[in-house]
């Protein structure tokens, strides 16, 4: 698993419909993340993988 660290650019590919994500922060498995089309959101990293664009 890739480590996912602030600014990192993310998307959900189990909802491409929120577009393309910027990490705000990480706090353990819990991950900030402020998508294009769905806003700021909390997300489980222990339960959703997020794949790390370049």
């Amino acid at each position: 698993m890739r480590l996912i660290e602030p600014g990192m650019r993310v998307v959900n590919p189990a909802r491409p419909e929120w577009g393309v994500g910027q990490v705000q922060s990480v706090l353990g498995s819990r991950v900030t993340v402020n998508f294009e089309n769905a806003g700021k959101l909390l997300i489980n990293a222990a339960l959703v993988v997020l794949d790390v664009l370049p």
